[in-house]
């Protein structure tokens, strides 16, 4: 989210979108392996494989739709800096509503693979 925002508050060149490539690069996986363990912690080891392949498919399946107003949006504008702040803001929603998870180990954690 720090990334996107000092992107977009920087003109755009090429050292800068070079830069922010390079950051998103290393950054664009960095949720898997914490929601990975929240599912296995919360629905054991056993299904964790199918688990996380139905949590990931449902973050592709989310993204997709995106695309469509992210296109109107620099039709409306002209420039992709709305559409990044509305992405902003869904990130910072996003980890708003993530805040109440309680990551104690549950019951189902406990159960052998």
């Amino acid at each position: 989210m720090l990334v996107s925002a000092w992107f977009i508050l920087l003109p755009i060149t090429p050292t800068t979108v070079l830069v922010l490539a390079a950051l998103m690069r290393r950054l664009w996986l960095a949720t898997v392996p914490l929601t990975a363990g929240l599912v296995a912690q919360s629905y054991g080891l056993r299904n964790t494989g199918t688990l996380d392949g139905i949590v990931f498919f449902g973050h592709r399946l989310g993204g997709f739709p995106g695309t469509r107003p992210g296109g109107r949006l620099y039709d409306a504008f002209g420039t992709c800096a709305s559409m990044w702040w509305v992405g902003l803001g869904i990130a910072g929603f996003s980890a708003l509503v993530q805040l109440p998870i309680n990551e104690r180990r549950g019951a189902a954690a406990a159960q052998p693979a």
